[in-house]
């Protein structure tokens, strides 16, 4: 059986005078190099794409991070430029796909801005600029030219035993690189929160009634996915998901 195909939503950028349609390549490595998936880049599109039309060709959705934010209008929140950047086009892209994704029983994988749209999609909301809370601890990203170092592994998570993560990865605390300042406040009714760090920030979830593997994290397990065992593990444990619902769609 030839490799699956997961699809990958792109973000916007605006660079060399044009308009560009992008994705990081850590999050291309980690689908083929831990997961054994094929990744195909979905152009981001502001008037939105059949969402099926996609679906009906992949065999998985990977929701990647990004240095943009989800537009607040979509959970009901006041618009402050400050909480920016968004990505307009980005929202109108992912958001739909991942409610069909579900709805299919198409496995998902949502990392740090996906896990964030995956909760306002379903129809939960979030706070911005989360450092700024009291006792909640600075998860941003750190301004260092070494990008090894800005993605290190620094932070525990707590998984909560029975979770369905807790299946890859063990229940209980697990070293991870959380970089945000955004993070889920209230949790959407169809997910289960299923990892928390040390201040109580939501760090993972799963979808309560998916038909399929249907999991975000807030952390960045693509980054190190081909040499930390937990990072591999869950980008395995997507990829296994990806391979049995192309074997069961196939008409062979």
């Amino acid at each position: 059986m030839p490799r699956p195909i997961v699809a990958i939503p792109a973000d916007i950028r605006q660079f060399d005078g044009t308009t560009w349609h992008a994705v990081q390549t850590q999050y291309v490595k980690a689908a083929i190099k831990a997961a054994e998936v094929v990744p195909l880049l979905v152009p981001a599109l502001e008037d939105g794409i059949d969402p099926d039309v996609i679906l009906d060709r992949v065999d998985g959705l990977l929701v990647s991070g990004s240095a943009t934010n989800v537009h607040p209008s979509l959970y009901g929140a006041e618009v402050r430029e400050s909480d920016g950047p968004f990505d307009p086009a980005r929202d109108a892209t992912s958001l739909p796909l991942i409610r069909r994704a579900i709805d299919r029983g198409i496995p998902l994988l949502a990392i740090c801005r996906g896990i964030q749209e995956l909760n306002v999609a379903l129809g939960g909301t979030l706070a911005t600029e989360i450092h700024e809370q009291p006792g909640i601890e600075d998860h941003r990203k750190p301004q260092h030219p070494d990008r090894d170092v800005a993605y290190a592994i620094r932070q525990d998570v707590i998984i909560a035993e029975g979770s369905c993560i807790a299946r890859y990865l063990g229940a209980g605390r697990v070293p991870v690189n959380s970089l945000h300042r955004q993070a889920i406040s209230k949790a959407a009714p169809r997910l289960q929160v299923e990892a928390l760090a040390d201040d109580g920030t939501i760090e993972a979830v799963s979808v309560i009634d998916a038909k399929g593997f249907a999991v975000g994290v807030q952390w960045h397990p693509e980054y190190w996915a081909e040499t930390d065992a937990p990072s591999r593990a869950l980008f395995e444990a997507f990829g296994d998901a990806v391979r049995d619902f192309a074997a069961r769609r196939s008409p062979s």
